[in-house]
């Protein structure tokens, strides 16, 4: 097939696909898609590339392609598969066309795991950036430091946010295992995605398929806390393991070669050692014993590349983090609000622990509110309803959207913070405005576009202002 063929993606709306359209549109593909509703920053990405969108009611065979690229939204039934199926249109998945197309000839930089892979990934990128590697890159967000979530590069390396979701309808694998990477960073492993996975062994067993193709003279990266990916590498491991660990006052902890200190009991200034040999320090925006994991994963990923650990650090200051992983949207009447991406009760813990850390650092006595959406297939199945109480422990005051049709409430009398739910965006929005104070830090989590809610509520705030005046 050659490099101008057209191609048609179908649910081209997500960070992935949104971003492999960019990627072949790079490559001198001729390239479409369709989905429903797009909301930034990918319509705006789209866009910018010069791709057009149409909604998924348009045949996307009138088209014309060479092949169609399917997202792993799309099922058996959707009119868009069923037409593609009918015809024999030439198709793929999205993961497999980037192994066929982009990744065969470079040296592939996966981040797999539960927690933190957009972020680690970002931060990789952007190393390898700093260093003048021109690094290409496939991010499931947008990291400040680039502004777009793909770009081709024109250096060996390619980074990519391995995903554990399923690659497509047709393909029940994990979507990481199509990446054959070099370097390999397994972040952490704890149950999720209950909609496909049964249980944790089902996930670790896909963890063990990527495991598989990881070459003998590449490198696996893992914390040597994770007894889930323990189990994984115990399985079998033909590839050099490096292992990291938190250091206290009394060492590294779990023997490991690398470790990370924290100085500022937020994060925002930590220290990185290895083989007991300090390295240098970091100091950054970011908050949270994650983000101190993350860059120690990035620090080891981006040195196995050719990078010295030094360059790594000042990259790492000037690291400007990824949009909607607590992205502070501003302050009005000195209530402050972020847009952040949790929806794991472990990623909303450390990520309300951090901002508190952050908090009492500074001298700031306002209340920490947490405003959330659990909008994930696990968490509308009801999976981690019974952990999420203590993911809150860190906030004065806790708001929550629950629709009626999910069928499930909260356990309210399990939070230690006050509670407040609302079955609408618009009843939440009146529910926040009414009830936030001069002093707050107001942080809304959701996976998905949360009905606009943090921009209309700086909007909002803005307006109430001003009708004061």
């Amino acid at each position: 097939m050659s490099d101008h063929s057209k191609l048609h993606i179908l649910g081209v709306g997500g960070t992935f696909m949104g971003g492999l359209a960019q990627l072949a549109k790079a490559m001198g593909y001729d390239v479409s898609g369709s989905d429903q509703a797009l909301y930034p920053p990918m319509s705006t990405q789209l866009a910018q590339a010069g791709i057009e969108v149409s909604d998924y009611a348009q045949d996307p065979l009138q088209s014309e392609p060479d092949q169609v690229i399917i997202g792993n939204a799309l099922s058996r039934g959707h009119a868009s598969v069923e037409s593609v199926l009918n015809t024999q249109q030439r198709y793929t998945s999205g993961p497999q066309w980037l192994s066929d197309h982009l990744l065969q000839d470079r040296w592939v930089v996966a981040v797999a795991g539960t927690h933190g892979k957009t972020t680690t990934s970002a931060m990789i990128a952007w190393i390898l950036e700093y260093a003048g590697l021109n690094p290409g890159f496939l991010i499931g967000g947008v990291p400040e430091n680039f502004g777009v979530s793909a770009r081709l590069g024109q250096s060996p390396f390619f980074v990519i946010e391995a995903d554990e979701y399923d690659t497509a309808f047709f393909d029940k694998r994990s979507k990481f295992v199509h990446y054959r990477p070099r370097t390999c960073v397994l972040n952490n492993l704890e149950f999720d995605h209950g909609d496909i996975f049964a249980d944790l062994a089902a996930i670790q067993t896909q963890f063990h398929h990527l495991v598989r193709t990881v070459p003998g003279n590449g490198l696996l990266i893992a914390p040597a806390d994770e007894a889930a990916l323990d189990a994984v590498l115990e399985q079998g491991c033909w590839s050099q393991i490096s292992r990291f660990s938190a250091q206290n006052d009394d060492g590294i902890e779990n023997d490991s070669t690398w470790a990370y200190q924290p100085i500022r009991e937020d994060g925002g200034v930590f220290a990185l050692h290895q083989a007991g040999q300090s390295l240098g320090t970091v100091h950054w925006s970011l908050t949270g014993q994650h983000n101190m994991r993350n860059a120690m994963a990035a620090v080891m990923a981006a040195q196995h590349c050719g990078v010295p650990v030094k360059v790594a650090i000042d990259a790492l200051h000037q690291f400007g983090g990824v949009k909607r992983r607590l992205s502070d949207l501003g302050e009005v009447r000195g209530i402050r609000v972020y847009d952040d991406f949790a929806h794991h009760p472990t990623a909303i813990e450390s990520t309300l622990k951090g901002l508190r850390a952050r908090m009492q650092a500074s001298g700031l006595n306002g209340r920490l509110v947490a405003v959330f959406e659990p909008r994930s297939n696990t968490m509308r199945l009801g999976m981690h309803r019974a952990r999420l109480p203590r993911s809150f422990d860190a906030a004065d005051a806790v708001w929550a959207f629950i629709d009626p049709d999910w069928g499930w409430s909260l356990p309210e009398d399990d939070f230690q913070a006050s509670v407040s739910v609302a079955d609408s965006y618009e009843g939440l929005l009146a529910q926040l405005t009414t009830m936030l104070q001069p002093g707050d830090q107001v942080v809304l989590m959701s996976n998905g576009g949360f009905g606009g809610l943090p921009q209309k509520l700086l909007n909002e705030l803005k307006q109430q202002g001003e009708d004061r005046v």
